[in-house]
C-alpha cells in the first residue's frame, strides 16, 4: 500500500473451504501479525475483505486479474491504492529495521521487580548504573492505551532506549508494564481515569524510596503524552518528586486536544479539505454530547449522522457502505464513552501545572500532530510561570513527531515505517538536563 510518502508492505493469507473464505493479514512495519480478515466476499473478479476489530473498519476492495489483486484500501476518510501479488506460502516479508535497539553491551544491571497500588500489581524493570549508589532515579510513564514497560508501539521500544542511555549516564530507571499488560495484573488502563492511573506511578515512587541504591531525594518522572499529564499532577501533590520531564505533554483540556489533533492528522494524511471542514463543524457537537453525559444510543445516532454527512463529500468510489458507516459509528461511540475518554475530554492540566515548583524540562516535536506544540507549549510555560517556577526549560525539537522520531509529515501513519525509534539528540537533551541538575556529583537541590 502506498501511504503518504511511504510504502507499507503487507502479507495476506487466504484459504477457502467450499464457498467459505477465511484469512489473516500481517503488517510487519506496524508489528502486527495474524489479524483476522472478516468478512471476505467474492463476486466474480470483485474481492473485498475487512480487517476485523480495527478502528475505522479497514477495507480492501479490489479486482483479481493476472495473478494480482488491485484496488483501493479505505479506513475512515483515508483512501489509498494497493496491489497484492502472489507469493509462496513460505515467503517472508522484511520486518521493520530498528537499528537503535541493537544494544551490544550493557554496562549496568537490570533487576526484575514488582510493587503494588492496592489491588494493582505492577511488574517492572529497575536498571541500575555501574558503581556504587545511591543513584538519582527516574520513573518512565507511558502514554495512553495499554503498553508494556518499553512503551512498545509499531515495533518501536522508546523506553528501552531511554533506560539504556540514562543508565550509562549514572541515572537509575524504573519502567513498568501498564496494569493489565504483560506481567502486571489487577485491572486494565481502559477501566481507569488518568488520575487513577497516576496512583501506579506513585506506588513506583514509594518502591524506589525503599531501595538503598536509590537517592530518595533525587527521584524524578519522565512522562510521554498521557504520562506527561501524570508527571506534573504528581509533582503538584507529592514532595517526593524532585523533577519532571514532559515529553509531548498537554497544556489545555482534552476536548481542545482531540479537536485539534483530529484536524492535524487528517490534513497530514491528505484528507480532502471539504471533509475536514465538515468534521470541524460536526465534532464540537459530538464532544458536547459526551461531556454532558448523553447515553450510548444518542451518541451513536449522532456519530452515524455525522459520518454519513462526511461520506457524502467523498467521491462515489470511496464512499463507505451503509453497513460500514454503522460499524464505524459503533466503534466511535464505544471508544468515546469509556470512563477514560470522558475524563480525558474534561481534564484541564493547568491547575496542576500552576503548583509545580520543581525543575521541569518540557519537550515537544515540531511535527507532533497528536499534541500540537503551538496549542500546548505556550499554555504549559504560562502555567509554570504562574507557579513561580524558576527552573523551566522549553525545547521545541525541529522535525520530530509525537514519538520524537525524525518525520516527514508527523502523521501517525508514518510511525511504523520510520527506522528511528527515538531521536538521539532528544535523548541527549533529556540526559544532559537531568545529569546537570541531579547527577551523581551534583549537590542536593535547593529551595524545595
Amino acid at each position: 500500500m502506498q501511504l503518504p510518502g511511504v510504502p507499507l508492505v503487507v502479507r495476506v493469507d487466504l484459504a477457502v473451504a467450499g464457498s467459505d473464505w477465511s484469512g489473516t493479514i500481517d503488517i510487519p512495519q506496524q508489528n502486527a501479525s495474524g489479524l483476522a480478515l472478516s468478512p471476505i466476499t467474492m463476486d466474480g473478479a470483485d474481492i473485498r475483505f475487512v480487517i476485523r476489530g480495527v478502528p475505522g473498519d479497514p477495507t480492501f476492495d479490489g479486482k483479481y486479474a493476472g495473478g494480482k489483486i488491485v484496488g483501493t484500501f479505505t479506513q475512515g476518510p483515508l483512501s489509498l491504492p494497493f496491489t497484492l501479488e502472489r507469493g509462496h506460502p513460505t515467503t517472508r516479508i522484511a520486518t521493520a529495521t530498528r537499528p537503535q535497539e541493537v544494544i551490544t553491551s550493557k554496562p549496568y544491571t537490570e533487576q526484575e521487580v514488582s510493587y503494588s497500588n492496592g489491588p494493582i500489581h505492577l511488574a517492572a524493570t529497575l536498571t541500575l548504573p555501574a558503581g556504587n549508589g545511591p543513584f538519582p532515579a527516574v520513573i518512565l510513564i507511558t502514554g495512553s492505551g495499554p503498553q508494556n514497560r518499553d512503551e512498545e508501539v509499531f515495533g518501536h521500544k522508546p523506553f528501552l532506549l531511554i533506560a539504556d542511555h540514562l543508565a550509562r549516564a549514572g541515572i537509575a530507571v524504573l519502567r513498568a508494564d501498564d496494569r493489565g499488560v504483560g506481567q502486571s495484573t489487577g485491572g486494565t488502563v481502559d477501566e481507569a481515569t488518568t488520575v487513577e492511573l497516576s496512583g501506579d506511578t506513585l506506588a513506583g515512587i514509594a518502591f524506589l524510596k525503599t531501595q538503598l541504591s536509590i537517592s530518595s531525594d533525587r527521584i524524578g518522572l519522565i512522562g510521554h503524552s498521557e504520562g506527561a499529564v501524570i508527571a506534573p499532577l504528581l509533582a503538584s501533590r507529592s514532595k517526593d518528586v524532585a523533577f519532571i520531564v514532559m515529553l509531548a505533554g498537554t497544556g489545555v483540556p482534552g476536548d481542545e486536544i482531540w479537536l485539534k489533533q483530529r484536524e492535524l492528522i487528517e490534513r497530514a494524511d491528505g484528507v480532502d479539505e471539504a471533509v475536514i471542514e465538515q468534521e470541524n463543524k460536526n465534532a464540537p457537537e459530538l464532544v458536547s454530547a459526551i461531556e454532558t453525559g448523553a447515553g450510548f444510543a444518542a451518541i451513536e445516532a449522532l456519530a452515524r449522522s455525522q459520518l454519513a454527512q462526511q461520506a457524502d463529500l467523498l467521491p462515489k468510489l470511496h464512499r463507505p457502505t451503509t453497513a460500514q458507516t454503522e460499524f464505524n459509528a459503533d466503534l466511535v461511540t464505544r471508544a468515546m464513552t469509556t470512563r477514560w475518554f470522558r475524563f480525558f475530554l474534561t481534564y484541564d492540566p493547568r491547575p496542576a501545572l500552576r503548583k509545580v515548583t520543581v525543575p521541569v524540562l518540557v519537550m515537544n516535536g515540531e511535527l507532533d500532530r497528536q499534541v500540537s506544540p503551538d496549542q500546548n507549549l505556550p499554555e504549559i510555560e504560562k502555567a509554570l510561570k504562574e507557579a513561580g517556577n524558576s527552573d523551566v526549560t522549553i525545547r521545541l525539537m525541529p522535525g520530530l513527531n509525537h514519538l520524537f522520531q525524525k518525520a516527514r509529515t508527523g502523521s501517525p501513519s508514518e510511525y511504523g515505517s520510520i527506522d528511528e525509534t527515538f531521536n538521539q539528540e532528544a535523548i541527549d537533551v533529556i540526559s544532559n538536563w537531568i545529569v546537570g541538575r541531579f547527577g551523581r556529583n551534583v549537590g542536593r537541590p535547593q529551595g524545595r
